[in-house]
C-alpha cells in the first residue's frame, strides 16, 4: 500500500472508459435516476456487485414533506382554536382542552418522526453517491 493509499489522497482516482450504445446510455441514466444516484455512482456499485434499489422516490418525498407541513397547519389550527375561550366555552366538556392538547402532542411527534425519517433517507441517499 502506497503512501497516497494510507493517506487517502489515491481515493477514487481511476477513471475506467467503458463505450455504449446511445440506448445503453439511456438505460443507465434511467436506472440510476430510480434509485436516486448519480451515473458515476450507479456504476460503480454495479460494477462491484452491489444490486441498488430505489432508495426513496422523490415524489413520496415531497409526499412527506407534503403531509408534515398538513401537519403543521393543523397543529396551527387546533392551536388558535385553543386560544379562543369562548370556542372552548360552547363545548363545556372538561375533558376536551385535554384531548386536544394530547392530540396536538402526538402531531408534533409525528412531525418529528418524520423529519427524522426524512432526514435519516437523504443522509443514506447521500453517501451512496459519495
Amino acid at each position: 500500500m502506497s503512501a497516497d493509499d494510507k493517506a487517502g489522497t489515491s481515493r477514487r482516482s481511476r477513471h475506467l472508459r467503458v463505450p455504449v450504445t446511445a440506448e445503453e446510455g439511456r438505460t443507465i441514466e434511467a436506472l440510476a435516476e430510480h434509485v436516486g444516484l448519480p451515473i458515476a455512482a450507479y456504476l460503480r456499485l454495479v460494477g462491484i456487485g452491489y444490486q441498488p434499489h430505489s432508495m426513496i422516490d422523490v415524489e413520496q418525498a415531497r409526499e412527506l414533506v407534503r403531509v408534515n407541513g398538513d401537519l403543521g397547519r393543523l397543529g396551527g389550527l387546533l392551536k388558535l382554536w385553543l386560544t379562543d375561550d369562548a370556542k372552548l366555552a360552547e363545548l363545556k366538556p372538561d375533558r376536551v382542552p385535554e384531548i386536544i392538547r394530547g392530540l396536538l402532542k402526538q402531531i408534533e411527534a409525528n412531525q418529528e418522526q418524520m423529519n427524522d425519517i426524512i432526514k435519516a433517507v437523504l443522509r443514506s441517499r447521500q453517501s451512496y453517491s459519495d
